[in-house]
């Protein structure tokens, strides 16, 4: 793009045509005979059952509509010239259609084509603007032609020089500050370069954002034909100034023969060139269309991929740095993408399609901010069942992503356990829609020991069967826990005892430990969550890599220590603000004016989402509000049979958890009851009643239950029984599980039994004295 001069090639102003009076009293005269029979097929047309004449009718409103539009575009006088010639046509075109549109035939229907038609019998307005027919004709088409090239004289750029048009584009730019425009040279008269001084004003200094690339904005000219540089002599109020347009454009051979919109240039100047914001990160290709700027780079051989969004907003002169996406593959190859509008304002609601699971086990959980799918996983065929992180705000749209999710689940077979510590406040949309939910923070301690006893079920199947993996539906479904609000269980502030926190971590160490096997997947979503307090932190950290960790708006620390655990680092994962448009300049121009910054549409469901340690930004599909609820997520759900266990498995997690929940309870509110040790008189002594001397309890000095420890959820009533079956002596392990019902239809499972042992002896109260023999320990 270059300057033109336009001082020697001011546009003509098209020359009226003229006839004589009697050609032109003849054609006024076919003239109306043709407006008569428009009237009359605009009356008759219409009640008739030909569709070719209904969409000729149409059309040709349409396309003098479409002819005028494009009229308007140019700065000419024609526009009046055409409008007045198109009245007849578009008022016959709009009878026509607007008695298509109404039923029945009213009197209007009939009287309006006939007054069009006069009308436009006495106008005649193609015959008076071509030729002269008398006084008040003669004088219509003239009094516009010279109003017209009046109009156009005052506003045509082409009556000021050249350097009085340079001065004036260089004043209504913002870039160019208080700055004047002085001493302009034009060597060439035929030549658009210039050379000049930029003044700043007394006593100030050149703006230091007024640069290269700024001067070729104001001129719309590429950077590369724009040169600065001090005036010798003086300080630093000054710049010499030289435009030389086509000095990078004309030449074919140059490097601006493929760069005819000025990216590469200022690419090169601002971001890949030694003082860049990103040096060695190289240009390949770009795509510009009207809402986007894409751009292909690639690093240079010594250097890894690293693309800064903010400071490539900085460099790159954007004013919102969330309109600058970056997407890299973490070692040499990335895309940046730059928006006009934030491309995630607007998005549709989820459907059934988007929602079911396809065989690599993905469903598509809202859009890209390119437009593309964002896919997620509930199951990987190769690795199994999953962990998932959901963390965000109130108002990040959490609530409405984990809806989705459930109604994923229940479209694509998969059964659904939610436990939402906020007594259901959370999720009232998932309760009695999904196989088992649970409100309340007892109830998610119940709930994971439910989940924990299925899971020692499988695996006892499974060992019995020698099957060392799980296979979606055979012979069990896959099953994912939800947890949600997990920080109010967790978290070193919760109002629970720590005995609780202590067993709920190591249920949860439990379920992460065989779940992928067990098809067992388990998704935590929390306002906050901080690995160290989810068990293992490791294994939670390696099972969020290999799933999904949905990071909305939270604080900007949570942002980096999340980025850091879960991103290669290659891409900058920055805070989501609460409103689209926050982040730009905004703000500033309020401060500056004194004036409210506007506030932009929520953010809600907005997220980063992190896959395999490589984050993108996304949105959840929409979901609208109606009472408190949202009914088309509700639909969704309903849509679909409900999924559920085998009656086998069903049973044990009924009863698990009927029998945990009250235990639950207690232990939230008191802590673990401190073990007892049973005693008896001496020998020869009258026995009386028997009684009970307190140990301390040691459960409170452990750390969390080890990886291979039974739910401890299950253990309370269990480490009785089995207390009370060695009370006699010592036994083997098969006499201990016989006992205590192993194989009996509501008895527990041989794991947990085993489990329990070890957990005695952990405790002190149970120790091994043989090859599968245990005894009390005295």
């Amino acid at each position: 793009m270059t300057i033109v001069d336009t001082t020697e090639h001011a546009p003509a102003v098209p020359a009226r045509r003229e006839i004589s009076q009697r050609t032109a009293r003849r054609l006024a005269i076919a003239e109306r005979v043709l407006y008569g029979a428009g009237g009359v097929l605009a009356a008759v047309g219409p009640h008739t059952d030909v569709l070719p004449l209904h969409a000729a009718a149409v059309a040709a409103g349409a396309g003098t509509l479409a002819y005028l539009w494009r009229c308007s575009r140019s700065a000419s006088y024609s526009l009046l010239l055409s409008c007045y010639r198109a009245l007849p046509l578009l008022g016959l075109s709009g009878c026509y259609t607007a008695a298509l549109i109404t039923p029945g035939s009213p009197w209007w229907e009939l009287a309006a084509p006939a007054a069009t038609a006069v009308l436009s019998g006495l106008a005649v307005p193609m015959a008076r603007s071509l030729g002269d027919i008398g006084p008040a004709v003669r004088d219509l088409p003239q009094e516009i032609a010279l109003q017209s090239e009046a109009l156009a004289a005052e506003n045509d750029p082409s009556t000021e020089s050249y350097t009085e048009g340079l001065r004036r584009m260089w004043q209504a730019a913002r870039a160019t500050g208080d700055t004047v425009l002085q001493d302009i040279v034009q060597p060439d008269p035929l030549s658009p370069a210039f050379t000049a001084v930029v003044m700043a004003p007394a006593g100030e200094t050149i703006p230091p954002g007024l640069d290269a690339r700024s001067v070729a904005g104001v001129f719309d000219i590429p950077v590369g034909e724009v040169a600065l540089a001090p005036v010798e002599g003086y300080g630093p109020g000054r710049l010499a100034l030289a435009v030389t347009p086509g000095k990078t454009g004309t030449d074919t051979d140059g490097p601006a023969a493929d760069d005819p919109d000025g990216v590469r240039a200022m690419w090169e100047t601002q971001v890949s060139g030694p003082g860049g914001c990103a040096p060695g990160m190289h240009l390949l290709d770009y795509r510009l269309t009207k809402d986007r700027l894409t751009l292909r780079v690639q690093a240079a051989d010594d250097r890894m991929i690293e693309l800064p969004r903010a400071r490539l907003a900085r460099a790159l002169r954007v004013e919102d740095p969330d309109l600058v996406m970056v997407e890299t593959d973490s070692l040499g190859d990335g895309v940046v993408t730059i928006y006009r509008e934030h491309p995630l304002i607007h998005i549709r609601e989820a459907t059934r399609e988007d929602l079911t699971m396809g065989a690599d086990g993905r469903i598509a959980i809202g859009l890209r901010h390119d437009g593309r799918l964002a896919r997620m996983p509930l199951y990987d065929p190769e690795l199994g069942a999953l962990t998932d992180l959901l963390v965000g705000a109130p108002g990040s749209g959490k609530s409405v992503t984990l809806l989705t999710l459930l109604a994923a689940e229940r479209l694509s077979g998969i059964v659904s356990v939610v436990a939402d510590a906020q007594d259901g406040m959370s999720l009232p949309e998932a309760d009695g829609r999904v196989f088992h939910f649970g409100a309340g923070r007892a109830a998610m301690g119940a709930t994971l020991a439910a989940v924990c006893a299925v899971a020692d079920y499988r695996e006892k199947v499974s060992a019995s069967n020698g099957w060392g993996s799980f296979t979606l539906g055979d012979p069990w479904a896959l099953l994912i826990v939800t947890l949600d609000e997990i920080n109010r269980v967790l978290a070193a502030d919760a109002d629970v005892h720590a005995d609780f926190r202590e067993w709920v971590t190591g249920m949860i160490s439990r379920a992460q430990l065989t779940g992928r096997k067990l098809g067992l997947g388990i998704r935590f979503a929390g306002q906050s969550i901080h690995l160290d307090d989810l068990g293992d932190s490791d294994k939670i950290r390696s099972g969020a890599k290999q799933g999904t960790v949905w990071l909305g708006r939270v604080n900007g620390s949570m942002t980096r220590r999340m980025a850091t655990d879960m991103t290669t680092g290659a891409i900058e994962v920055t805070p989501i603000p609460r409103y689209f448009g926050a982040g730009g300049r905004g703000e500033i121009d309020a401060a500056w004016s004194g004036e409210e910054a506007p506030v932009g549409p929520v953010t809600a469901g907005c997220a980063w989402m992190i896959q395999g340690g490589h984050p993108s930004l996304t949105r959840v599909f929409r979901a609208m509000k109606e009472n408190r609820t949202y009914p088309g997520l509700i639909a969704l759900m309903e849509s679909a049979p409900l999924p559920g266990l085998t009656p086998e498995e069903a049973e044990i997690f009924r009863t698990t958890y009927e029998e945990v929940l009250p235990y639950a309870e207690v232990l939230m509110k008191e802590g673990a009851p401190k073990p007892n040790r049973r005693s008896g008189p001496a020998d020869g002594e009258d026995s009386g009643e028997d009684y009970e001397e307190e140990r301390p309890s040691r459960r409170t000095a452990r750390k969390a239950p080890d990886a291979d420890a039974a739910p401890v959820a299950a253990a309370p009533a269990l480490a009785d029984l089995v207390l009370a079956a060695l009370a006699d002596g010592p036994l083997r392990t098969r006499d201990i599980r016989k006992a205590v019902g192993v194989g009996t239809p509501e008895g527990p499972a041989a794991g947990s039994v085993d489990n329990a042992l070890s957990k005695l002896a952990e405790q002190g109260l149970a120790a091994r004295t043989g090859h599968g023999i245990w005894a009390l320990r005295d």
